[in-house]
């Protein structure tokens, strides 16, 4: 099992560059046996959090909430498959789902930050 504990991750921008100085995206992960939350910041989210599970096989399966410069509040689901990078690194591959009247589909991709 992938140990998300202490790990930070930052998108990886639609050219798929691996720009670690991307704008100040960070989502800082943490890990209690299977359970799983955390918190990001940057971009266009003031603060968000997100609380959940981790698979044996690293998958995560969790909710997220935030609050944009806006003043508006998004809540949505989403599923992280994880690849560990040639550097050793972590890849998410997420699928997530935002409801509400932002409701939306899409998928996005984090590198872990070393």
């Amino acid at each position: 099992m992938i140990n998300y504990d202490g790990r930070r991750f930052h998108p990886v921008p639609a050219d798929g560059t691996d720009d670690e100085g991307v704008g100040d995206r960070v989502a800082l992960y943490r890990q209690n046996d299977d359970l799983i939350w955390g918190e990001f910041t940057g971009g266009r989210a003031r603060r968000g959090s997100l609380a959940g599970t981790c698979g044996p096989d690293g998958k995560l399966d969790f909710a997220y909430c935030m609050v944009l410069d806006s003043g508006e509040v998004i809540s949505g689901h989403c599923t992280s498959i994880p690849r560990i990078l040639d550097d050793g690194r972590i890849q998410l591959d997420e699928v997530w789902q935002r409801y509400g009247p932002h409701e939306s589909v899409g998928i996005s991709r984090l590198h872990e930050i070393r």
